[in-house]
C-alpha cells in the first residue's frame, strides 16, 4: 500500500539532475507508441457501447476518417476509441497512440500517417502556437487520412465543441447504462460463489449500480461479485471511504481539527514530530489571515468553523487521533537515515482513496478563508521543506489538481517552476505525481510543453526536470524532442536537458524498448546534423554522456548493464562510440570503453556481444580509424585502473574483432599514426 521513492540527485546543487519515476503500467494508448491486440482485448473485456454516441460517431469515423469525442471525465471515451477503430480495423489490428500535444495541422504533412493504420489521441490539449488549428487543416488531415486508408479517433474535453475548426467533428461522449453493463458483464463472468445474494440484497446491488457514472466501477462490482459475492460487489459500490470522510465532514470541524486533517492531507506519512512543526506554521499562517481583518474575494467559509485566535493551543496526539477515527492511524515508517534502520512513527490515512476524498472535500466545502493561508503554507514547504516533505506536498497537490486544475497551475505551478532549486524539484514531482491519472496526464504534459520555450530560463529547467521520470515514460518520443531543443539553448537549460537524457535512458534499464528508443534517437540526431554544426556538436556531447553514464541504483556502467540485459543495444552502442571516438570527445570515449570492458570481466557471458561491438565498430570506421583505436586501447588499458585480470582478455576478444582486416594491415596503419594519449593519467612517465 505504500511506495518508498528514492530520488537520486547527481553534481552540484542544481536539481535538474534528478531522476523522478514512479507510478503503476499506464492504460492502453495513454503512453505513446503501439498498442498491442491483446492489451486492447484486456482493455474491452467487459465493452458495452453505449448508444446512441457509438454508432454516431462510428459513422463520421467511416465518412470522415476522423472522429473527436468529448464529455466528462470518466466516461469511458479511451475505450470507446478502442472499440471505434477495432469495429473498423479487425480485433487484430495493431494500433498506435499518439501524443496529445501533437499539432493536427502538422500531422497530414508528417511522416508519422502510415497506411491502413489505426490512431489514437488519448487527452487531446490543443495546439500550443499562436494560432489554433484552422477549418482547412482539418479537412486537409481527414483527406490524408481517407487517402491512406488510415483512421484517427480523438479523445477532448467537452470545451473542444467550442472550437469551429473540430466542431463537426465531434460526439457528445456517454457512459453506457449501467444496470445493462452490469448484466453485460455477469454474463462474460462465472456465477458469485454460495451462498447466493438475498432478495433484499439483490435489490440494494441493483439499486446501488443503477446509481453509478464510471463504467469502471460497474466492472468492478461485477468482478467483486463473480469472485467474493454480493457482500464484496457492495462494499465495491457502497464507497465506505467516501461515506467515511463525508460523514466526518457533516458536523463542521472546530479549527484545530480541520486544519491538522488539512495539513495532513499534504503531508501524509511523514514523522509525526515534523507533521506538529509543519502544522504548527499552518496554523501561524491562518491566525495571521485571521488578525489581518482582510475581507475574503470569495464566497464565506460554509462550515463556519471556530476561528482560530490566540496562541496555538497545544495538540493532544490522543484526541486528535480519537477525532479522526476511521480516517487517520499511526504507523511505524524508516526515519531519514534510512540506512541506520531507525523507525519513527507516522500519521498516515487508512486509505490512499481517503486523502483524494479529504482532499475533495476541503476543495468542495471551504473557501478562499481556508486556501488562501494553505497556499501561502504550501509555498513554504515547497521552498524550505526537505525532500520528503516536499515529495508529500508535490502528491497532495497533484490530488488536489483533480479538483482544481487551473488553481493549482495559476497559483501554485507557475511560480514555483520559476523559483529555486527545491521550488522547481516539488514542481517536476507534482506534474509527475500527475500522470497517476489517465485525465490529468494530458494536461501535465500540456503544462511542461508551455514552458520549454519563450517562458524564461528557470521554468525551461524545470520542464527538462519534468520530462524525466513518468512523463517521459508515458509520452517518449515527444520527450525526447523536446529535451533536444532544450539542450540547444543556452549552458544552464542545456545542462539541465543532457541530465535528463542520461537519466531517460537510466530509468528506461529495466525496458528494453524505451533504452533502444533513446539510443536510436540520439544516434538519428548525430546523423542527420551537418558536419562542424553546433547541433552535431551538441548530439555528440549528448553521446558521450550516455556512455559515461551509470546505473542508478550501482556504481556499474549503464553501457554494461544494457550489453548484458538488452542484446538489440550492442549495435546501437558500437555506432554511438563509432562517431564519439573520431570526435573531440575520443578520449572520454575510449575511458568510457575500458570501464564498460573491466565491469564485464567477469561474465562470460557477454563475450559474444562484446565481439559483436567490436564488429559493428569495425564495419562504421576507416582502416586508418581502426588502427589508431587500437593503439589508443592499448595504451589506456596498461592504466592501473583497467589493468585488472580478466579485463585485458575481454579487450583482446574486441581488438581481435577490430582486427579482423588482417594483422599486419592494422600493424601499418598504426604505425603510420602518431599516437595520441585518451586521457593524461594514462600516459604515465615524465612529460618532454
Amino acid at each position: 500500500m505504500h511506495q518508498l521513492v528514492n530520488n537520486n540527485f547527481y553534481g552540484g546543487v542544481d536539481a535538474s539532475g534528478a531522476a523522478f519515476g514512479f507510478g503503476a503500467a499506464p492504460s492502453p494508448g495513454l503512453a505513446t507508441g503501439t498498442i498491442e491486440p491483446e492489451d486492447a482485448e484486456r482493455a474491452l473485456r467487459f465493452y458495452l457501447p453505449p448508444q446512441p454516441c457509438f454508432d454516431e460517431a462510428l459513422g463520421k469515423l467511416r465518412e470522415n476518417a476522423l472522429v473527436v469525442l468529448t464529455g466528462e471525465e470518466n466516461r469511458g471515451r479511451g475505450a470507446g476509441a478502442l472499440a471505434l477503430l477495432r469495429r473498423i480495423l479487425g480485433e487484430t489490428a495493431r494500433l498506435r497512440s499518439l501524443s496529445p500535444a501533437n499539432a493536427l495541422a502538422e500531422l497530414a504533412a508528417s511522416q508519422d500517417l502510415k497506411p491502413g493504420q489505426g490512431y489514437v489521441i488519448l487527452g487531446y490539449v490543443g495546439e500550443l502556437g499562436a494560432e489554433a488549428v484552422q477549418e482547412y487543416e482539418i479537412g486537409r488531415l481527414g483527406a490524408e487520412l481517407r487517402r491512406k486508408g488510415s483512421y484517427l479517433v480523438i479523445t477532448a474535453s467537452d470545451t473542444t465543441r467550442r472550437r469551429i475548426a473540430l466542431r463537426e467533428h465531434c460526439v457528445l461522449w456517454q457512459a453506457p447504462d449501467p444496470a445493462a453493463l452490469f448484466q453485460h458483464c455477469r454474463g462474460r463472468l462465472p456465477c458469485p460463489p454460495p451462498p447466493g445474494p438475498t432478495p433484499g440484497t439483490e435489490k440494494e446491488l441493483l439499486d446501488r449500480v443503477g446509481e453509478q457514472h464510471r463504467p469502471a466501477d460497474v466492472v468492478d462490482a461485477a468482478v467483486a461479485l463473480s469472485r467474493h459475492g454480493v457482500e464484496k460487489a457492495l462494499d465495491v459500490l457502497r464507497d465506505r471511504h467516501r461515506e467515511q470522510v463525508q460523514e466526518w465532514f457533516r458536523t463542521p470541524p472546530d479549527a484545530e481539527d480541520l486544519l491538522s486533517l488539512a495539513a495532513l492531507a499534504f503531508l501524509e506519512g511523514i514523522p509525526e514530530r515534523t507533521f506538529e512543526k509543519e502544522y504548527a506554521a499552518l496554523a501561524a499562517h491562518v491566525r495571521s489571515w485571521v488578525q489581518s481583518g482582510e475581507n475574503p474575494v470569495a464566497e464565506p467559509d460554509v462550515s463556519t468553523g471556530t476561528p482560530l485566535s490566540g496562541a496555538v493551543t497545544d495538540q493532544s496526539r490522543a484526541r486528535w487521533r480519537k477525532r479522526a477515527e476511521g480516517l487517520v492511524t499511526t504507523e511505524y515508517r524508516l526515519g531519514p537515515g534510512r540506512d541506520s534502520g531507525r523507525t519513527e512513527r507516522c500519521l498516515v490515512f487508512t486509505s490512499p482513496r481517503v486523502r483524494e476524498l479529504v482532499i475533495g472535500e476541503l476543495h468542495e466545502l471551504y473557501g478562499y478563508e481556508l486556501w488562501y493561508p494553505l497556499r501561502r503554507w504550501l509555498g513554504e514547504l515547497a521552498l524550505l521543506g526537505d525532500l520528503d516533505t516536499r515529495t508529500e506536498v508535490a502528491r497532495g497537490v497533484a490530488l488536489l489538481a483533480r479538483y482544481a486544475l487551473v488553481e493549482v497551475d495559476e497559483n501554485l505551478l507557475k511560480a514555483w517552476s520559476d523559483g529555486v532549486t527545491s521550488q522547481r524539484v516539488t514542481t517536476a514531482l507534482t506534474l509527475q505525481f500527475m500522470c497517476d491519472s489517465q485525465d490529468l496526464a494530458p494536461q501535465a504534459l500540456n503544462t511542461v510543453l508551455s514552458w520549454v520555450d519563450n517562458r524564461g530560463a528557470g521554468r525551461a529547467v524545470t520542464a527538462a526536470m519534468a520530462l524525466t521520470g513518468r512523463l517521459g515514460s508515458l509520452y517518449r518520443l515527444e520527450a525526447l524532442k523536446q529535451l533536444w531543443f532544450l539542450a540547444n539553448r543556452g549552458e544552464r537549460v542545456a545542462f539541465s536537458a543532457r541530465r535528463s537524457l542520461v537519466l531517460l535512458l537510466q530509468t528506461a534499464e529495466q525496458d528494453p524498448e524505451r533504452a533502444l528508443l533513446i539510443l536510436r534517437f540520439v544516434r538519428t540526431l548525430i546523423a542527420k546534423a551537418a558536419p562542424e554544426s553546433r547541433e552535431r556538436s551538441v548530439a555528440l556531447r549528448i553521446a558521450v554522456q550516455l556512455l559515461e553514464s551509470t546505473r542508478l541504483e550501482a556504481a556499474e556502467s549503464l553501457a554494461a548493464a544494457l550489453l548484458r540485459t538488452v542484446p538489440d543495444s550492442v549495435r546501437h552502442l558500437g555506432l554511438l562510440w563509432a562517431e564519439v571516438l573520431h570526435s573531440k570527445y575520443r578520449s572520454r570515449a575510449v575511458t568510457a570503453l575500458c570501464r564498460t570492458l573491466v565491469q564485464l570481466r567477469d561474465d562470460p557471458s557477454v563475450t559474444t556481444a562484446v565481439g559483436e561491438l567490436g564488429d559493428v565498430l569495425r564495419t562504421a570506421v576507416t582502416s586508418r580509424q581502426w588502427a589508431a583505436l587500437h593503439r589508443h586501447l592499448s595504451i589506456a588499458l596498461k592504466h592501473p585502473d583497467y589493468a585488472i585480470p580478466g579485463a585485458g582478455h575481454l579487450a583482446q576478444v574486441l581488438l581481435g574483432a577490430l582486427r579482423g582486416r588482417g594483422p599486419a594491415s592494422a600493424r601499418q596503419a598504426s604505425g603510420a599514426l602518431t599516437p595520441t594519449v585518451p586521457f593524461p593519467s594514462a600516459q604515465g612517465g615524465r612529460s618532454k
